[in-house]
C-alpha cells in the first residue's frame, strides 16, 4: 500500500491506531442511533377506525390557564417578604466562606515603647504696638515739690490739634492750644499735695487721637537738717536767741528772728517748745519742736556739789519735753545744767532780793 510507503515503523503504528479508533467511533454511532444511521426501514402500522363517540361534558375538565403578566410578577416579587431562617438545613450560613481560613501574622520583634520627643515652644516675639497719633516729647517743669501752689504746665510734642486736651491721672485739665507742638494747662495744687509720680497724656475727647504717656515727678520738699536744742529768753521777748545743732558741726548755732539757718530756712518764731521756719526758696513753713535727750539716771541734778546746777534761777535744757518722734542725734549733747553757747565758768547773774526801806529815827537828824 502506498499509505505506508516511506513511513517509519513508528509512523505506521500511529496511522494504524488512528484508523482503528475511527472505526470504533463509527461503530459506536451505529449502535447508538440504530439502523437509521446507515439506512431507513419502512414499518407498516394498521389502524382500525372506530365510530366517533359522542363527547359528553366532564365535571373535572381542566380549564385554560393564563400566564401572569410581567407587571404581576414584578409586583409579587417586590411585595413578598423574605423569610430567612438560618436554622433550616437548606439555608447557608450568612457571610461564611468555607475556603477562607485565618492565618496569624508573623510575630513582631520586641520594640521598646517610643518616647515622644519634647517639643519646646519658643514664644513668639510680640509685635510692638503702633505709634500713637500724637507725640509728647517732654513737659515743663519736669519735677515739682509736693505742697507747691498752682503752676503752669507746658506739654511739648508734635501733631497736636485744637481739640487736644491734657489729662493728669485721667483727669481732664482746661487746656490752651498754642501750636501743633505746644499745649498749656494750669495744674491745681491738690494734684501735687503729696510726693510721688503723676502721669500725663494728651488725647481728644472722643478718644480717637491719643499720645504716649509721660511722668511728672513730685518730690518731697527739703526739710531742715538740724535740731532745736534750746533758747535764751530775754525780757519783753527782745532779741531772744534760739540754738540749733546742725549735722556735721560740733558747736551749736545761735539764731534770732529773721536769721537764715542752714542756707535756706528763715527763723520766723521762737518759743520754749518749738520754732517755726520758712523756706526762702519755696515758701514752705516747718515747725521744729525742741529736742530733748532722755534725762540721766540720777535726775536733773546728778552732782549737787556744783553750785551752778543747784541755782534755782538757772534753766536747764532738760526742763522741756523730749520729742519721741525725732530720730535726729546731734553731734553735741549738752550736759545737765548747761546752757548751749554759754561757757560754764561764766557766773550766772542772780538778781538781788528787794528789801523794805529802813525808817530813819528823828534823833539822827539833830545829831543827838
Amino acid at each position: 500500500m502506498k499509505l505506508f510507503e516511506g513511513k517509519s515503523p513508528a509512523e505506521r503504528n500511529k496511522i494504524i491506531a488512528a484508523l482503528v479508533l475511527g472505526a470504533m467511533a463509527v461503530l459506536s454511532l451505529a449502535y447508538t442511533f440504530g439502523g437509521s444511521f446507515f439506512g431507513s426501514r419502512k414499518v407498516s402500522v394498521t389502524v382500525t377506525a372506530s365510530p366517533t363517540p359522542t363527547a359528553s361534558p366532564r365535571r373535572n375538565a381542566v380549564t385554560a390557564v393564563t400566564m401572569p403578566s410581567d407587571a404581576e410578577v414584578n409586583f409579587e416579587y417586590t411585595t413578598t417578604p423574605v423569610n430567612y431562617e438560618p436554622g433550616n438545613f437548606y439555608a447557608p450560613d450568612a457571610g461564611r466562606n468555607i475556603f477562607a481560613f485565618y492565618e496569624p501574622p508573623p510575630p513582631t520583634p520586641y520594640q521598646p515603647t517610643p518616647i515622644p520627643p519634647v517639643v519646646v515652644e519658643i514664644p513668639k516675639t510680640p509685635e510692638p504696638p503702633p505709634p500713637p497719633p500724637l507725640l509728647v516729647g517732654y513737659v515743663t517743669p519736669q519735677s515739682v515739690f509736693a505742697g507747691s501752689k498752682t503752676f503752669r504746665l507746658e506739654v511739648n510734642g508734635d501733631k497736636f490739634t485744637p481739640d487736644s486736651v491734657i489729662y493728669i491721672n485721667d483727669t481732664q485739665l482746661p487746656t490752651t492750644f498754642i501750636s501743633p507742638q505746644k499745649l498749656v494747662a494750669d495744674v491745681p495744687s491738690n494734684f501735687i499735695a503729696g510726693a510721688g509720680s503723676i502721669f500725663i497724656i494728651v488725647r481728644t475727647p472722643d478718644g480717637r487721637l491719643y499720645s504716649n504717656q509721660v511722668t511728672l515727678n513730685v518730690q518731697a520738699p527739703p526739710s531742715p537738717q538740724f535740731q532745736y536744742i534750746g533758747m535764751i529768753a530775754r525780757q519783753r521777748y527782745n532779741n531772744d536767741t534760739a540754738y540749733f545743732q546742725e549735722q556735721g558741726k560740733q558747736t551749736p548755732t545761735g539764731a534770732r528772728l529773721n536769721d537764715v539757718v542752714g542756707g535756706r530756712f528763715r527763723l520766723m518764731s521762737i518759743s520754749a517748745s518749738e520754732t517755726i521756719f520758712e523756706d526762702v526758696n519755696l515758701g514752705f513753713k516747718y515747725r521744729l519742736a525742741l529736742y530733748r535727750p532722755a534725762p540721766p539716771a540720777g535726775g536733773l541734778n546728778p552732782n549737787p556739789a556744783n553750785p551752778d546746777q543747784t541755782n534755782p534761777n538757772r534753766r536747764s535744757i532738760n526742763d522741756f519735753q523730749v520729742n519721741p518722734n525725732d530720730n535726729f542725734t546731734p553731734s553735741f549733747t549738752p550736759q545737765p545744767g548747761e546752757i548751749p553757747g554759754i561757757p560754764n565758768n561764766i557766773p550766772v547773774y542772780i538778781p538781788p532780793t528787794p528789801q523794805a526801806p529802813t525808817k530813819k529815827d528823828d534823833d539822827d537828824e539833830d545829831g543827838r
